[in-house]
């Protein structure tokens, strides 16, 4: 008999629904979130589990926990759902278990169990480099906003800092400013000690002398690949790994037909461009936006230099080796193969 548990899951509490295969209400509660109380109440039903819940802060933890006690497990995407008129925990439970029993949910990828640690490792990495860019324009802001010119990356320099810290008026300011080269100093030494955890991971995984082998993709860009997209095989064709990038192209059309002599005929008029896809990895967009600048002066620069001449704007160039590099990282690494340049000559002349 299979059975369909929805699970809406909260800091302190799961409320759980379940329900079989004609959609009538089996059974229902509401328990700890904890491993104890989910997995007792898991165990304790009979039958082929299908369990849902929707990406949340726990997914990741419950969904390598639950995979093991249940048939099929899918963790979906809350975006996609339609907003209910009348919403609550244990109506949202009833219907995540129904949308599960009809197929009518999108699944979340969370990922290969083989990749976890890599996974973890590249999360806790981008998220500090995040933070240090962060701080880092704080701390140009400080200046700027007191009409003070700070170009470059001496004011980041331990070695300029007394002098950087004496052109500001006041010492409330002062203090917020060493305040802020104090804590860039910490999130310099934490990067770089979360760059040497991630880099030995990394060695552990075959596809990353393959990703290595790219223009542009070095080894901590090869780590946040493989961590982030897992694995080549969940994405069917290059556009899909685009769009999960953000390098899709979004394209809105109305009136695409026209009646022409009692005919239907498509109407020429050409889609309106919006700009790029925003759902999206923002560590993977990171990493091809700086493989396409590393290539553009470097490899890959004659291509580069070809489209600013043919007018290209500069923008749209990037963009353009950014999806290329995506591109060939998406087919080599499904292939098993290193980088050719021979190869990518045929590609420069189409």
């Amino acid at each position: 008999m299979k059975k369909y548990i929805g699970m809406d899951v909260h800091k302190a509490t799961t409320v759980i629904a379940v329900i079989n295969e004609s959609g009538r209400i089996i059974t229902e509660a509401v328990v700890e979130t904890s491993p104890a109380a989910i997995l007792d109440f898991i165990s304790s039903q009979r039958g082929c589990l299908h369990v849902t819940f929707e990406e949340c802060a726990q997914a990741a933890w419950l969904y390598d926990m639950l995979r093991p006690h249940v048939a099929d497990l899918l963790v979906c995407d809350p975006r996609k759902i339609a907003r209910a008129s009348n919403k609550g925990d244990k109506s949202d439970a009833r219907r995540l278990a129904d949308l599960l029993r009809t197929n009518a949910l999108t699944p979340v990828y969370h990922g290969e169990q083989t990749t976890t640690g890599l996974k973890e490792l590249a999360q806790g990495y981008t998220c500090l480099v995040e933070d240090r860019t962060r701080v880092k324009n704080r701390l140009k802001a400080l200046f700027r906003a007191r009409g003070i010119a700070c170009e470059g990356s001496g004011v980041y320099s331990l070695d300029e800092r007394k002098q950087w810290l004496a052109k500001l008026d006041s010492p409330a300011v002062r203090a917020r400013a060493d305040r802020l080269c104090s804590e860039l100093d910490c999130l310099e030494w934490l990067s770089t000690e979360a760059e040497l955890d991630l880099r030995a991971e990394a060695r552990k995984h075959p596809a990353g002398k393959i990703l290595r082998s790219i223009p542009g993709i070095g080894f901590v860009r090869a780590a946040v690949i493989i961590g982030v997209a897992g694995t080549p095989h969940r994405f069917r064709t290059k556009r899909q790994f685009w769009s999960y990038c953000g390098l899709a192209v979004r394209t809105v059309a109305s009136s695409e037909y026209r009646m022409l002599e009692g005919k239907v005929v498509r109407s020429s008029k050409r889609p309106l461009v919006r700009g790029l896809n925003r759902n999206y990895s923002r560590a993977l967009k990171s990493v091809f936006k700086g493989a396409a600048k590393t290539v553009a002066s470097g490899q890959w620069s004659s291509l580069f230099e070809a489209m600013i001449a043919n007018g290209t704007p500069e923008s749209l160039a990037y963009l353009t080796l950014a999806r290329k590099i995506a591109s060939v990282t998406l087919a080599l690494w499904k292939r098993g193969e290193r980088y050719s340049q021979k190869k990518m000559k045929i590609v420069h002349a189409a």
